[in-house]
């Protein structure tokens, strides 16, 4: 991969990274929720499971689904109906900022991880990535410099999100606004669906 290729790929990891999107949405209101130290294993998790989906695409997965229609529909409807349960979760989420008390928590590694194997945006992005930087000479190689420059530039950006949220806490801080707030979040997080439906 020549330095321009790179250069381009880094550019696009960066915009479809701290664009908005489902996993972005979720550590926005994390940050504002749990503060960045408790949201700190969410934004991993979105790191390490865009990685290895990118890996998976470009290693026979994508091309597997596209074959397999059957397959495909039923990992939307899996991951339209998990993102649901997030934007409700979020949506309905009335602990205060910080606290530990009220039986939320931030969403875990695992969790955001897994998230983005059924991400609608996590799949377009690693299905367009994988379609336009793998280099047919050398797949193996090209497939990996993909994913770890995804993988430097993803985790500055998704953290960016984390902090927009952590400069609303003061905000937040009335309880009131803290659960106009998450009801929000959590009808943009469900939004976030109408492209797969539509």
């Amino acid at each position: 991969m020549n330095v321009d290729t790179l250069l381009a790929l880094c550019v696009f990891a960066f915009v479809t990274s701290i664009s908005p999107g489902p996993s972005n949405l979720m550590l926005l209101a994390s940050g504002a929720n749990f503060g960045f130290r408790r949201t700190l294993p969410q934004v991993l998790g979105i790191t390490v499971g865009f990685k290895l989906l990118l890996l998976a695409v470009g290693l026979g997965l994508g091309a597997l689904l596209a074959a397999m229609p059957v397959l495909e529909g039923g990992l939307k409807v899996a991951g339209g109906a998990y993102l649901l349960y997030l934007a409700w979760r979020i949506a309905t989420s009335r602990g205060a900022i910080g606290s530990t008390q009220g039986g939320t928590r931030p969403i875990s590694f695992w969790e955001s991880a897994l998230f983005q194997w059924i991400n609608p945006k996590a799949w377009v992005v690693a299905t367009t990535a994988m379609a336009v930087y793998t280099n047919p000479a050398a797949p193996f190689l090209s497939v990996a410099l993909i994913s770890l420059a995804f993988a430097f530039v993803n985790l500055p950006s998704v953290s960016c999100w984390a902090g927009f949220g952590i400069t609303l806490r003061g905000f937040l801080a009335d309880p009131g606004r803290l659960r106009w707030f998450n009801a929000v979040m959590g009808l943009l997080l469900a939004a976030t669906l109408l492209p797969l439906v539509a």
